[in-house]
């Protein structure tokens, strides 16, 4: 007897009046939750092989709930479980909460009947805590039917956009689109490789996470390349219109800067740029750890403390306000923030920190930069492997 079993004998004898349960339903709860009551598959053999002894389908508060089956009996009905077994299984049923025990004077499973036949008291093992606890089973077996749900969906989508990043770097390779491709399958080969045979939900949801950025990085590089072959195309058409001209100035058909047409960073080439995309908060804190230590009260757990923080950052390593609002303006604030981030991290590789971001700004204005190669090469350097500028 421990002073935990006490108080569950009281929750028990503190039913509401007229409060019933079908017996099978709360055992198919308690089953599904069986992990979180700390129970193993045979303790719930025994469970089932007490239940058969009572006789009535639904739990009542109105009746008593006491079987006293001996353990031959008990170790028939649960498939022939062994004394030694039987009794620590159900040592853990009451432990867990699901039965309690009624001992007798002399420890004897007995009941005793009145002159019409009618059990007046008994003693064993009493299966009230089952209909105490109905309603909190109930919402544990739903828990659990949750978690498998999400763990099967963050599965599900973890496969799909494997299989995806898989195609597109076969589909790069094939057609030889410009990039290091052998790099980015090692990496996405390392990724697929840090899969456990038996994952936790937060093993697959983290190789996600990473699996994700990889894609996103995929289709950035991949969005450049077809810029690109665009760009060259519309290249060759113009220089033949020239060419065939007889009635235009070549003057007139010259573009303007855009800085004498006072266009934005943002707006350079006549349209609005195509912003970057944005990571994830966890990923950029992942790897760039370091910018924590600068956001309001020493944490960063928001994008606007990491932009906050940033500003710290950035005149701490010298940058000017104009070459940062530059920065923001052709990245978002949000991407410029964890640019700066990833300064901080290689702030001992950059001499000048100032114009290294004037650098990545003007990458960024062409459509030529994406910050996926940076998040990259510091996850990997903070997995264990030595940090290297790429």
């Amino acid at each position: 007897m421990t002073l935990a079993s006490v108080k569950r004998q009281l929750v028990s004898g503190d039913i509401k009046p007229g409060k019933t349960a079908e017996k099978w339903k709360v055992f198919r709860d308690a089953s599904e939750a069986r992990a979180l009551l700390g129970i193993q598959d045979r303790a719930l053999a025994v469970l089932d092989a007490l239940l058969t002894f009572y006789p009535e389908s639904e739990l009542s508060q109105d009746k008593a709930m006491i079987v006293f089956p001996s353990n031959a009996q008990l170790s028939v009905r649960a498939h022939g479980i062994t004394g030694t077994t039987l009794r620590r299984h159900l040592a853990a049923l009451a432990e867990a909460g699901l039965i309690s025990r009624k001992d007798s004077a002399n420890g004897k499973r007995y009941a005793r009947k009145d002159r019409q036949g009618g059990i007046e008291d008994a003693y064993g093992f009493d299966l009230a805590p089952l209909l105490a606890r109905a309603e909190e089973l109930a919402l544990l077996a739903q828990d659990v039917a949750d978690r498998r749900a999400h763990f099967r969906r963050v599965k599900e989508t973890l496969s799909i956009c494997r299989r995806d990043v898989r195609k597109l770097i076969s589909a790069a390779i094939e057609e030889g689109a410009s990039g290091d491709w052998v790099a980015v399958e090692a990496i996405y080969i390392a990724l697929v490789s840090r899969i456990p045979r038996t994952p936790t939900v937060a093993d697959l949801e983290e190789i996600l996470d990473e699996m994700q950025l990889l894609q996103s990085e995929v289709l950035n590089r991949l969005d450049l390349h077809e810029k690109s072959e665009k760009t060259d195309t519309n290249d060759v058409r113009f220089e033949r219109h020239i060419q065939n001209s007889n009635t235009e100035s070549i003057n007139e058909l010259e573009p303007r800067s855009e800085k004498e047409q006072g266009a934005k960073p943002s707006e350079i080439g006549g349209r609005q740029r195509e912003p970057l995309k944005a990571f994830p908060l966890g990923l950029v804190l992942k790897a760039c750890p370091e910018v924590g230590k600068y956001g309001p009260g020493g944490a960063v757990g928001s994008w606007r403390d990491l932009m906050a923080a940033a500003v710290v950052v950035r005149s701490m390593l010298g940058v000017s306000p104009s070459a940062y609002q530059d920065a923001c303006e052709a990245m978002g604030p949000e991407n410029a923030a964890v640019a700066v981030a990833c300064m901080l991290e290689r702030a001992g590789h950059i001499n000048s920190a100032g114009g290294y971001l004037r650098d990545l700004t003007k990458r960024a204005v062409r459509g030529e930069f994406s910050l996926g190669p940076m998040l990259m090469a510091l996850l990997k350097g903070n997995g264990g492997q030595e940090r290297r500028v790429s």
